[in-house]
């Protein structure tokens, strides 16, 4: 039986993170929170964090800096950059990185759709990879 896959919510915005991990926690998905760049690579080397959600900046780095790093500790981990005023140069070269998606952050009740969504597929991609076949 496999571990169920591990959420890790990396924002340094403690409100934002609260909203996100309760989120998801009432969801049902086995969530950490951070608000570091040592968090984030923690969790994705104790294997415990299959998806990310990262928002802009952690510890003076930007999530564009981070991203390739945490790509070569885990070539299959599914990143999800969640921000709201980005400039388009910064999105494009995350996702010349390797992100997943781009949600925006949500501000309001209501807002959360989006994410819940990405989260939602990015956890099939993971569970069954991109051609639906199950991983171990």
């Amino acid at each position: 039986m496999m571990n169920m896959p591990g959420l890790l919510i990396a924002d340094e915005d403690v409100f934002s993170r609260k909203r996100m991990a309760d989120l998801f926690i009432n969801a049902g998905y086995q969530v950490t929170v951070t608000n570091t760049a040592a968090g984030i690579l923690y969790g994705i080397l104790k294997k415990t964090a299959q998806v990310v959600l990262i928002s802009t900046r952690f510890d003076e780095l930007l999530a564009t800096e981070l991203i390739p790093i945490l790509k070569k500790c885990n070539r299959n981990l599914t990143i999800i950059l969640v921000a709201s005023e980005l400039p388009l140069a910064l999105i494009r070269k995350a996702r010349n990185e390797g992100i997943f998606y781009h949600a925006l952050k949500p501000v309001r009740a209501g807002d959360e759709e989006e994410l819940r969504e990405a989260v939602k597929c990015a956890f099939e991609k993971v569970t069954h990879g991109p051609q639906g076949e199950w991983l171990q």
